[in-house]
């Protein structure tokens, strides 16, 4: 089915995006302009009970920020966008328990007990991750390791939602967050999986609402700190990586399908528009997310920017086509995996084989390399086919898009000239413009010698 376009909303959008690497908040027209935007980094503190998101600290700056943007009376709404993976727990006078840091390795000690309670893969289609990247284990650990908090807790919602409710004293659900690798989710029926009746959690969950609704406006006191009109719609929100799916599908009659769609920040997602779900192998990190309209979309994933970041070590912020060139006739070999979490080889420790890059560019160049190979595997493993279009941190790099088409090249490979899938597709939903344009511009492959042999020793390597 094809989502249909809303009626137009006036007014201004503010859209905050939370990412694991960054805090955004960004001020877009009523036709999608750019007007301003402000960045923080983003990190959990590291304390007792266990590493947990500073959001009060996160809270302060929301607003502060918020005071700044030009005209704040003329923001008709506000959106929030964040990584998935992340819930809040929430009793009569505001949290009873910290909002959890999904790298936290502590939660495993219940893993043996929780593994005979999930669900299975062809319910969920949520592979069992390390730490805490299957909220349900999250969850369960909390509920044994501090039963009185657990037993306080009258609401659990998701990240996006959490902000929304601080926003609009709302609660609400959202099926892209609990269809984000929760194993909360029955992909197939659209509906909470069994375990979470199984644990009698049920009730703990809120109405769903869409990603797109207005949960209500503005609490007053929000209001009057930051000068946003009173009536400024708080809108329910969505994941950040099905935030950069809505532009694909937003207004268009017929969806070109399959295509393929790569979302990439501190997490690349490779999502196989129309792929079925029985290519998905769980145990190389492959999933279905839930779309906002929805639908399950089979992906595969890695952590592509924080495995570039510790490859580049953040040295340099380019390099030369003959950077790439060189690596690739002297045979340096970036082989996985360079972070914690994820992806197809997250067992795997991560080396580099051959000559050690020579300079920043060369490192800048191997950790392209790497993160252009992943990709790649990612797509081959999701039997892609059709267009495939580079969303967020990735359409930085000018090398990245030319690599993938070279090694693609039954593929059309195009590159979003919205730097960041999140934010536009948060303001479509926020805006719901009758016409929306995604500016694009497309590939074109590199003629480096060696390189179909340089991927092949990496793949046997």
């Amino acid at each position: 089915m094809t989502p249909a376009l809303g009626s137009p909303r006036s007014g201004r959008v503010a859209v905050f995006d939370i990412g694991k690497t960054n805090l955004k908040l960004s001020l877009l027209d009523e036709d999608g302009t750019p007007l301003a935007e402000s960045r923080r980094a983003n990190h959990s503190v590291h304390a007792s009970p266990y590493p947990f998101f500073d959001v009060d600290a996160i809270w302060d700056w929301l607003l502060n920020e918020l005071t700044r943007l030009p005209e704040p009376h003329r923001i008709g709404s506000i959106i929030t966008t964040t990584h998935g993976a992340t819930v809040a727990l929430l009793g009569e006078h505001g949290l009873t328990l910290p909002v959890l840091d999904y790298e936290f390795t502590g939660v495993n000690e219940v893993d043996a007990a929780y593994a005979s309670l999930r669900d299975d893969f062809g319910v969920t289609f949520s592979p069992a991750l390390p730490a805490g990247l299957n909220v349900g284990r999250q969850l369960y650990w909390q509920s044994q390791r501090f039963p009185d908090a657990f037993a306080r807790t009258r609401t659990i919602v998701p990240y996006p939602q959490y902000w929304a409710w601080r926003l609009s004293g709302i609660a609400a659900g959202e099926v892209t967050s609990w269809g984000c690798h929760t194993d909360l989710w029955d992909v197939t029926r659209g509906r909470l999986a069994p375990m979470v009746n199984k644990l009698g959690w049920q009730s703990l969950f809120p109405p769903l609402r869409e990603a797109g609704a207005t949960l209500g406006e503005l609490l007053p006191d929000v209001a009057a700190r930051t000068g946003l009109p009173a009536d400024c719609r708080v809108v329910c929100g969505i994941h950040d990586s099905n935030a950069s799916l809505v532009k694909h599908f937003y207004g268009v009659p017929s969806p070109q399908m399959p295509m393929n769609v790569i979302s990439s920040g501190t997490w690349a997602l490779v999502a196989g528009i129309g792929a079925p779900l029985s290519v998905l192998d769980p145990r190389r990190d492959m999933l279905a997310n839930v779309d906002a309209w929805g639908r399950a979309v089979a992906c595969a994933r890695f952590m592509g920017g924080r495995e570039f970041s510790v490859l580049s070590a953040g040295q340099a912020d380019d390099c030369s086509q003959q950077d790439i060139a060189t690596l690739v006739a002297q045979r340096t070999l970036a082989l996985p995996s360079f972070a914690p979490l994820g992806g197809p080889w997250s067992t795997r420790r991560g080396e580099i084989r051959g000559p050690q890059p020579a300079s920043a560019q060369e490192s800048y160049a191997l950790a392209t390399l790497y993160t252009t190979i992943v990709t790649d595997d990612c797509l081959t493993r999701l039997k892609s086919s059709g267009e495939i279009v580079i969303e967020g941190a990735f359409t930085a790099n000018r090398h990245f898009a030319a690599l993938l088409a070279t090694l693609r090249p039954e593929q059309v490979v195009w590159v979003s000239e919205d730097r960041s899938g999140t934010t536009g597709g948060a303001y479509l939903l926020a805006c719901q413009p009758s016409t929306y344009n995604s500016p694009r511009s497309r590939a074109l492959p590199y003629s480096i010698p060696g390189l179909s042999d340089y991927v092949s020793c990496w793949r046997m390597a």
